[in-house]
């Protein structure tokens, strides 16, 4: 089987989905590897680290069976995929695009989208979304201290003591989590909130205090997924937000609903009614935002509060972010492969193939 991994060409993407070190695994394994050139500089990783490992540097994928990707390809990469191969990516989901399918069905590409993974135990060690949202709950609270004028620990000093900044994060799952954890350890006092009550022991257990334990308490879907909530719940959750608001200084939000566009949590009242100075870093920004005044890419400034609304957050981490999500791909692309056949297989009643499988011998499916 051969496997190719092209360079990422679309603005401000600097992973790469294959390492050096996921090159060498897939080569003894009896893979064939082309790395396009220059495709791992970004990550830090050279041509000559590929070599190493065992690749070829090619210009392109010609001739191979399966193309690993991290960006959707557009559609002047899309024709360099040869006829017939697969297509591994972060997510290959057409969001309306009709020609972008149509090109998918006329040039029969297999095309797997890994943000479509079900969460199994299967397929844990696959997992992009939870690599990357690790990677962007600790980044978002890095760009929170770096905006704030005001240190995140109590400091003991000669001229007397300066109190801890207090940090608000807005949804308890990898990102949120990750980010109550990096807020404690810069020193700050950290409170959490989650629409879920199954989360509050996980809130707790890094030191922070929960919020919402009175709310809906049949807020999660059958895949541990936050749900959207009842008119009344919405209400009560933004009566409580706007109090936990006033007295925050730096606000993370995190809350994301799988397929749909991120839930407004903050709205322009509460932004109003935090001090001048404090600052909301959106991770949701690139799906909508959790705050009303998100600019998706933009830093902007309301009556003195900071939002910030950053995009793509785990390619400002290009290098570990790289070895992470090569790691996902790399087991996805070992369960898929028969190595005794020397190919790869889809097993259309595999969960796995099934949930991920969007394009397949000229057809579009539709995701499980």
């Amino acid at each position: 089987m051969k496997v190719a991994v092209l360079k990422e060409i679309v603005a401000g993407e600097k992973r790469t989905a294959a390492v050096p070190a996921t090159v060498e695994k897939m080569v003894a394994a009896g893979i064939e590897v082309k790395i396009q050139a220059g495709a791992g500089l970004s990550s830090g990783f050279s041509d000559g680290d590929y070599r190493a490992a065992g690749a070829a540097i090619s210009p392109d994928a010609d001739g191979v069976d399966v193309v690993l990707k991290v960006q959707r390809p557009v559609e002047q990469e899309l024709e360099g995929i040869p006829e017939r191969a697969a297509l591994i990516a972060y997510t290959l989901q057409s969001r309306g695009d009709a020609g972008y399918v149509e090109k998918l069905k006329r040039r029969h590409i297999s095309a797997l989208s890994l943000d479509l993974l079900p969460r199994i135990a299967r397929a844990q060690n696959m997992d992009v979304l939870s690599s990357m949202a690790n990677i962007a709950g600790y980044k978002s609270v890095l760009l929170a201290a770096n905006a704030l004028g005001k240190f995140f620990p109590m400091l003991m000093t000669a001229a007397g003591t300066v109190l801890p900044a207090r940090v608000f994060v807005l949804g308890a799952g990898v990102a949120g989590l990750q980010a109550v954890a990096t807020a404690r350890r810069l020193g700050a006092v950290v409170s959490a909130f989650d629409i879920r009550p199954t989360v509050k022991e996980q809130v707790e257990s890094l030191g922070a205090r929960f919020v919402g334990a009175d709310l809906d308490q049949h807020a999660e879907d059958a895949k541990g997924y936050a749900k959207e909530v009842s008119a009344d719940t919405a209400r009560k959750e933004k009566e409580l937000l706007l109090e936990e608001m006033k007295a925050t200084d730096a606000c993370i939000t995190t809350a994301l609903v799988p397929g749909k566009r991120a839930p407004v949590l903050v709205t322009a009242q509460m932004v109003e009614a935090m001090r001048p100075g404090s600052v909301i870093v959106d991770v949701a920004a690139e799906q909508g935002g959790n705050c009303e005044l998100t600019e998706a890419g933009k830093e902007i400034v309301h009556q003195g509060v900071t939002i910030i609304g950053p995009i793509n957050i785990p390619s400002a981490m290009a290098f570990q972010a790289s070895q992470l999500y090569s790691r996902n791909v790399l087991n996805f692309l070992m369960h898929l492969y028969d190595k005794k056949a020397g190919r790869m297989s889809l097993d259309p009643a595999d969960e796995i193939v099934k949930s991920c499988l969007i394009a397949h011998a000229g057809e579009v499916l539709l995701p499980a």
